[in-house]
């Protein structure tokens, strides 16, 4: 069905155009999109609201949802308890990192916020003024006389706590007799879905306690029950709305509710009081309403009794703030505020990063023929190799192999590998290619044919103070662990829980607060590892080592993460440094993964 949707806007979409999607039932569709246009401008609104993880965990094809999602620039809420919801779900589903609101992705930024969906407040607030719901209001009366009116609008839908709100009443007309034949509860629920055997099941309920509540309190004259089964006109659901004295909105779960901002809205004199439930996206809005749970029973019970015995005064004051509040955040300030947000994401995406264009990659590759002496740093995990849940799976294959001997084989270049693996790694996996190294993020250093050299005496009796320490969190957090190299140790968690592993990042890095002031070490966060190393050793020191050492009128460097910046830093400004990954950064150059890297290595070769 999503393929379908796809099919129509493939053959209508120009560059430029903005495409907004609406609605679960389309929740495959941006991917769709983006992947067949990369710089479409995507939008995305749920009406419902987002499940906890606990509960979007149950569903087989949960990655394939939030990867679906994803392929939107803004993706929007009516709350921000769904946008939690969303953020927590991408996070432990993905292992995406998530701040203010926004997704990492490895070739975009992704914005998702709350987007409280409005009304056309003008439009219902002069509704009293219309002559046909005037006739409607004045037929309504007649009926009704003197009595109150307490105003329930739904679908016929097992989500809206119908039956609830029903038995509720009952148990207030049994609670008080003083409002029997004074009070009228108008019960509009249009009917929806009627050929599923749980709505018609559903709709037998509500029949049967209607029926019920009706012959045991009902008299001649007075009708406790107004049931309205089907949909009404405009005009007669405005008259309504403009009568009634209590608009009872009682939803097991809603993703907003606009019956109750409508309700609102056509109080031009700020009478009437609103119920509503919490566990409706628009209490988040309506604080001033009477909330309640839609389960408590004797909650609704006396939320009726104070909504029927408010003073005029603060049925004036609450409605109010409340109208203020909607008439300022209508339907028309709802879109644009979601377009205004697609644009500011898009400034954000193209102010973040500099993707490394053609024309940029030829000015580089003219920039390389033209030297003599090239320098070129290679950072391993992450930039010539991706990353695996454990690092020994990341050993090289045959064809990077290749790339790189014949890179090296110009007699132009002089490569350096410079990471943060130990000495004895990069040897056995790249020590027969023409290369030179830096291990442990710049703790040593081997030029060709030579031997490995420290780049100072470094001190190493503070691991046995900080090893205890990494082995209780690795106890404490199944999936990780810890990695000892010569000068540093690593505590990895790429396969924790995404939540669970910066909980206890931050709780170590605390732990740990101690021993590096006092030792004088330093913390580096990488991807999904945290390791701990003496300061003031790191790539960017190492480089400076290397551009002493060799003589050079081009440099470039590609590396991935925090560890990388220390080398982006170090060379000149002059020089080409790219980064892999789309985060914040030193680097000139953003490319979106490893085989980007080794694509610009392959337009060098040839």
């Amino acid at each position: 069905m999503n393929r379908h949707f796809f099919d129509v806007i493939d053959q209508q979409y120009k560059p430029g155009d903005v495409i907004w999607i609406h609605d679960y039932h389309l929740l495959l569709l941006p991917e769709m999109i983006r992947k067949k246009y990369p710089d479409a401008i995507i939008g995305f609104f749920l009406h419902i609201p987002f499940p906890s993880f606990e509960l979007f965990r149950l569903l087989p094809w949960r990655k394939e949802l939030v990867q679906g999602l994803l392929g939107a620039d803004v993706i929007g809420f009516h709350t921000y308890d769904y946008v939690r919801h969303f953020l927590s779900s991408v996070h432990r589903v993905l292992g995406v990192d998530t701040k203010d609101n926004l997704i990492t992705l490895q070739n975009r930024i992704v914005k998702v916020d709350a987007f409280p969906l409005g009304i056309d407040f003008d439009g219902f607030n002069s509704s009293s003024e219309r002559t046909d719901v005037k006739k409607e209001i004045t037929r309504i009366r007649n009926s009704v006389q003197n009595k109150k009116i307490i105003l329930s609008v739904d679908r016929l839908d097992y989500t809206k706590g119908i039956v609830e709100r029903l038995e509720a009443y009952k148990l207030f007309l049994e609670r008080n007799e003083i409002y029997r034949g004074n009070v009228i509860l108008v019960f509009v629920a249009v009917p929806t879905r009627s050929k599923v055997d749980a709505y018609e099941q559903l709709n037998r309920q509500v029949n049967e306690l209607i029926g019920h509540i009706n012959g045991k309190y009902g008299t001649m004259e007075w009708q406790p029950i107004w049931y309205i089964n089907r949909s009404v006109q405009m005009k007669t659901l405005l008259a309504l709305y403009n009568m009634a004295d209590v608009a009872l909105v009682t939803p097991l779960r809603d993703g907003m509710n606009l019956v109750a901002k409508e309700y609102l809205a056509t109080k031009q004199d700020n009478t009437g009081v609103l119920i509503i439930s919490e566990m409706a996206g628009v209490s988040k809005e309506l604080g001033e309403a009477i909330i309640i749970h839609p389960n408590d029973l004797d909650g609704i019970v006396d939320a009726i009794n104070l909504a029927l015995t408010m003073p005029i005064n603060m049925q004036k004051q609450q409605n109010k703030i409340m109208r203020e509040r909607l008439k300022r955040y209508d339907v028309m300030r709802w879109g644009q505020d979601f377009m205004d947000s697609i644009k500011a994401t898009k400034i954000i995406q193209k102010n973040m990063y500099l993707l490394l264009t053609e024309s940029k990659r030829t000015s580089i590759i003219e920039q390389y023929k033209k030297s003599n002496n090239r320098l070129i740093f290679l950072d391993y995990d992450g930039t010539l190799m991706p990353f695996f849940d454990k690092p020994e799976k990341a050993k090289p294959e045959q064809a990077l192999l290749l790339l790189l001997k014949k890179l090296s084989d110009d007699p132009k270049n002089t490569i350096v590998i410079i990471s943060g693996r130990d000495r004895e790694t990069l040897d056995k996996w790249l020590g027969d290619l023409p290369v030179n190294f830096t291990a442990e993020h710049g703790v040593w250093l081997k030029a060709i044919n030579s031997k490995w050299e420290m780049i100072e005496e470094l001190n190493t009796d503070w691991k046995k103070e900080i090893k205890p320490v990494l082995q209780v969190y690795a106890d404490r957090t199944p999936g990780s662990f810890i990695e000892e190299k010569g000068f540093s140790l690593a505590w990895h968690y790429r396969k924790v829980d995404s939540e669970f592993g910066l909980m206890r990042i931050r709780e170590l890095v605390d732990d740990l607060g101690y021993y590096v002031r006092n030792f004088g070490l330093q913390v580096l966060e990488g991807n999904k590892v945290l390791e701990i190393k003496n300061s003031g050793v790191n790539k960017g020191r190492a480089a400076t080592v290397w551009m002493n050492r060799i003589k050079h009128d081009f440099i470039l460097a590609a590396g991935d993460d925090w560890t990388d910046e220390d080398l982006f830093k170090a060379i000149p400004k002059s020089a080409y440094s790219i980064k892999v990954g789309l985060s914040a950064t030193q680097a000139n150059y953003n490319v979106n993964s490893t085989e980007d890297i080794r694509s610009i290595i392959q337009d060098l070769v040839t």
